[in-house]
């Protein structure tokens, strides 16, 4: 706290709580990349808007920049503070604020962790239906700034479809309240949106409204068995024409030694190349014959070799666990991940394309790769191999990502699906961009933080 401007800060908010312990920094320094040496001023954990506002205006009067932050579950090194930031985290701002019953809308604070919403709509008989693996960690305020996806999007769609309003305080210091939750509002600009995957670098959420939906009609689990890569999109897509799809997600072999390896049991004997984990609406008997006869059809088209349907909910949640357990056992080896997006169309080029890329350029090193191969996003892990130094590695996939981004711009797609880009991707955005957009975009960041304090670094390369 030696520093005159955290002094000077102390001064203005006296209540506020900063951090400045070597620890601390450490720890709130940075996000699951795990690749830069965090290195922050301090850490203001704010309790309100009102403090919030203020540490944003200081911030312009000393220049001091920003790095917002909420669960630090990002892939992307969004919430990176390696060069002398105030990481601001909104952890203690994690209250709900309202529901609104004939508007089925909730409305929290940016610190709250996902499973709390769920769990908050789920009081009221209702849904917040966004869901991914890191539920018990990562907060609302940040799935809105990465507009994360997860494994219902199928069903449900992104964050982005669930935002109802949003109140937000820009690099400017002021605050904005945006849509104040109208269905329809045709008034010009939809900044909500604008704000909805920006990754705080537009400004800061400090209050969301969110869309609640009907929780869904009792649903059944299937894990099953595919002998080769093309049988992915023939089974999604018959089983998509026959079945309420609520999740389809793959993975293959690698990925299941992976997690077999960290504790989950085997539901399927022998070894098979890939599997999937789909989730559809069975409420009556109609449905689970019309899932048996998808499955029978896809066996005897040899689509699939096997397969077995979850018997209760902790088998559901054990055939569930093999596929939101990769990211888990995979995090103590630090692996070099890529998010990357297609149109659902266009995946079984690009996973031919992909597959070829991998195999030639990593000869050595472990490709553990799995997705939602119903919206077309798939995740691809390296994992170092021993004897190779970190920084070569790093060096090695950051030349296979400049192919990879190559081979993404000719099939349409995009370098980030829902991490965002970061400081990882930042110079691959023009794989997925065009110039005349990536000059809008710094025009919007200079427009809403004219110093350029609220994460600076992220998304685009210094000019």
């Amino acid at each position: 706290m030696s520093d005159p401007r955290l002094t000077e800060l102390s001064g203005r908010l006296p209540g506020l709580r900063l951090l400045t312990a070597a620890a601390d920094l450490e720890h709130y320094g940075r996000d699951w990349t795990r690749r830069w040496v965090p290195a922050p001023l301090a850490v203001a954990l704010p309790a309100s808007t009102e403090e919030v506002l203020a540490i944003v205006r200081w911030a312009n009067d000393q220049r001091v920049a920003i790095v917002p932050s909420g669960g630090r579950t990002g892939l992307s090194g969004g919430a990176v503070a390696a060069n002398g930031e105030l990481v601001l985290s909104l952890e203690r701002m994690n209250r709900v604020l309202d529901f609104n019953a004939v508007d089925r809308t909730l409305t929290v604070q940016p610190g709250m962790i996902l499973q709390h919403v769920h769990e908050a709509a789920r009081e009221h008989g209702l849904i917040y239906p966004v869901d991914f693996a890191a539920r018990g960690s990562c907060s609302i305020g940040g799935n809105i700034a990465t507009n994360a996806g997860g494994i219902r999007v199928i069903r449900y769609g992104n964050t982005r479809e669930w935002i109802a309003g949003l109140k937000v305080v820009t690099g400017c210091g002021e605050l904005l309240e945006l849509n104040r939750g109208l269905i329809k509002n045709s008034s010009g600009y939809d900044f909500r949106q604008l704000m909805v995957g920006s990754e705080g670098t537009l400004g800061i959420v400090v209050e969301a409204t969110l869309r609640l939906t009907d929780p869904p009609l009792p649903s059944q689990v299937m894990l099953l068995a595919l002998p080769d890569m093309d049988a992915l999109m023939q089974v999604f897509a018959l089983f998509r024409a026959r079945l309420p799809l609520q999740a389809f997600e793959f993975f293959t072999d690698v990925a299941l030694r992976h997690v077999l390896a960290h504790g989950a049991q085997r539901a399927i004997a022998g070894d098979h190349p890939y599997y999937v984990v789909c989730e559809f609406d069975a409420a009556d008997e109609r449905q689970q014959e019309a899932a048996l006869a998808a499955f029978e059809q896809a066996l005897e088209q040899g689509w699939v070799s096997d397969g077995v349907i979850a018997q209760s909910e902790a088998q559901a949640a054990a055939l569930w666990r093999l596929r939101e357990g990769i990211t888990e056992s995979l995090a103590p080896r630090r692996p070099y991940k890529n998010d990357v997006s297609v149109r659902i169309s266009s995946v079984p080029a690009f996973l031919h394309d992909m597959q070829a890329l991998l195999a030639r350029e990593y000869p050595q090193a472990e490709v553990v790769w799995f997705g939602h191969i119903g919206d077309g996003n798939l995740h691809i892990n390296v994992l170092r191999p021993d004897g190779l130094a970190e920084d070569a590695f790093i060096a090695q996939c950051e030349h296979v990502t400049t192919l990879l981004a190559a081979t993404l711009q000719r099939h349409g797609g995009s370098i980030s699906a829902e991490h965002g880009i970061g400081l990882v991707k930042r110079a691959y955005l023009d794989s997925t961009r065009s110039a005349a957009e990536i000059t809008l975009m710094r025009g919007v960041r200079k427009v809403f933080d004219p110093n350029g304090i609220l994460n600076p670094g992220k998304l685009f390369v210094a000019e």
